[in-house]
């Protein structure tokens, strides 16, 4: 006999749960360190080195195009009938995970198709940093060109993200592009400053001091490559981020929820970024 869970018990337990992350989130001190900063630097380069290996490659330029070869015609087919393919990573050192004291590194890659858009349009839309508010308005509250030369962008963007908890964060960031040729594009974006929103929408909102918060988000990375072929231009972004440590004990509660929330803000940048450009959005001239 199959038991019936009624809505008046799914209710007290959502309730129980959602205090749960409240605690879990505020009652340890998630300060960043030191340690912590040196052990994401170490993990960045090591990765660093492995995508810059990658780049000169044509043949390979995609992540999809290193898939072993009797995977790459279904993820191919996928991406082809409009699916976002995003697949976690892990860089290893000698073989073994990298340790991170008091802090969670959080490494993806997706990729989509876009359908009849042009390298150039796509390039348009993602250096439009003045309109990102527009483009990804469910994520992103604010955005805005600090400084520009070139290929080269001072960015800033406010984050927004609610799942059970709200979190705000006014964050900078340093892109650098290359234009390789008319098909072959790449950049690469690394957060210069987070601080998280206290109070935000209140009349006492601020900016906490950078690295004494919630641990939300620390650092965050992001690899982006493009290739126009096959009808269209393929959008690839690999994403490495840092957060707080899940504090002890509580890994069964909130693990898988911390944890899919790169994962979920990916696939939404990349849908957006989809959408926004199949519907002929761009306001960038």
């Amino acid at each position: 006999m199959t038991a019936k869970i009624s809505a008046s018990s799914i209710v007290p337990f959502a309730l129980a749960f959602a205090t749960m992350l409240t605690v879990a989130s505020s009652a340890v001190a998630a300060d960043l360190n030191p340690k912590t900063i040196a052990a994401f630097d170490h993990y960045v380069a090591l990765s660093e080195a492995k995508i810059d290996a990658s780049l000169n490659d044509r043949q390979t330029f995609l992540w999809v195009d290193r898939v072993p070869p009797e995977q790459r015609v279904a993820v191919l087919a996928r991406l082809r009938s409009g699916k976002i393919v995003i697949e976690r990573m892990q860089t290893l050192e000698n073989g073994k995970p990298i340790n991170v004291p008091d802090g969670l590194i959080h490494h993806w890659i997706g990729t989509v198709f876009i359908p009849g858009a042009t390298l150039t349009q796509t390039l348009a839309l993602v250096q439009d940093y003045n309109h990102q508010s527009e483009y990804y308005r469910q994520r992103v509250l604010a955005s805005r060109i600090l400084w520009n030369n070139g290929n080269d962008y001072r960015v800033y963007l406010r984050l927004y993200e609610k799942k059970v908890l709200t979190c705000v964060l006014d964050t900078h960031h340093q892109v650098h592009y290359v234009i390789i040729d008319s098909s072959h594009a790449w950049s690469s974006s690394r957060s210069t400053e987070i601080r998280q929103v206290a109070g935000w929408g209140k009349s006492d909102e601020h900016d906490l001091p950078v690295g004494e918060d919630d641990g939300y988000l620390w650092r965050m990375n992001t690899y982006w490559r493009f290739q126009q072929k096959d009808g269209g231009t393929y959008v690839e972004c690999q994403s490495i981020s840092l957060t707080r440590d899940i504090p002890t004990g509580l890994g069964w509660l909130i693990g898988s929820y911390v944890e899919s929330i790169p994962r979920e803000s990916l696939e939404f940048t990349l849908g957006a970024t989809k959408q926004t450009l199949a519907n002929g959005e761009v306001l960038a001239e």
